[in-house]
């Protein structure tokens, strides 16, 4: 509830709802444009959540703060969530939704509003994985990358690819995400800027009192850093 409280504060003015159109389908976002902004994260949710999700909107609203825009959005159609509510079919198609995050990029790279700033990529749990192979396809447009909790695990061949600085965030008692995430840092490349790094007391969602402003505190040091 504390980081709930804090995020109710922080927003101030809210986003903006925006459809995207990618050829024949329309994904939902929600964008926050900040005066003087250098830069814009857009995020990729985890597994079953959405742009609603609140805690990736407490991660933006710090970035908005810090001077930042932001653009969280549905990685599935409306559609598409309707299935997966029942098959949980669609999310943990990473290719499917690492081509999706792509698309967006490039939406963001030649939108009159956006085209001009530097792009980062926000990654929760699966989400995580889509924002590594989608740093990897388009390395002149993604200047980084943060996981919060993440599985980029399952972005293993894209991993070798990644120039973007990335940072890994993780719970001290997230153990098996511990473990996927120190293997997958080891597959990044040497030359890539890279850090771990272990958020104490916190499990994977980062419910645990000040987990999550750590992660916000951390996310907005590395975007500001390299947007």
């Amino acid at each position: 509830m504390q980081s709930q409280a804090k995020w109710g504060a922080i927003m101030g003015s809210m986003p903006r709802e925006i459809a995207i159109q990618l050829g024949e389908i329309q994904l939902l976002g929600s964008l926050q444009l900040t005066d003087g902004a250098r830069g814009i994260v857009v995020f990729a949710h985890g597994s079953g959540s959405s742009r609603f999700s609140q805690r990736n909107r407490f991660v933006a609203s710090v970035l908005s703060d810090a001077g930042l825009a932001t653009l969280l959005f549905d990685l599935l159609t409306e559609e598409e969530e309707t299935v997966d509510l029942v098959t949980a079919e669609f999310r943990f198609d990473i290719d499917l939704l690492a081509g999706r995050l792509v698309d967006i990029i490039d939406w963001l790279a030649g939108n009159d509003e956006t085209g001009h700033l530097k792009i980062g990529c926000f990654g929760a749990s699966t989400g995580a994985a889509a924002a590594l192979i989608a740093a990897a396809a388009r390395p002149q447009s993604v200047y980084a990358v943060v996981s919060r909790g993440g599985r980029p695990d399952l972005a293993m061949q894209a991993l070798p690819n990644v120039v973007s600085p990335t940072l890994l965030i993780i719970g001290s008692l997230d153990d098996v995400v511990i473990e996927l995430n120190e293997k997958a840092f080891r597959s990044l490349p040497a030359a890539t800027e890279k850090e771990t790094v272990i958020v104490a007391g916190a499990s994977h969602l980062f419910e645990e009192p000040g987990t999550l402003e750590e992660v916000a505190r951390l996310a907005a040091l590395w975007f500001v850093k390299h947007l």
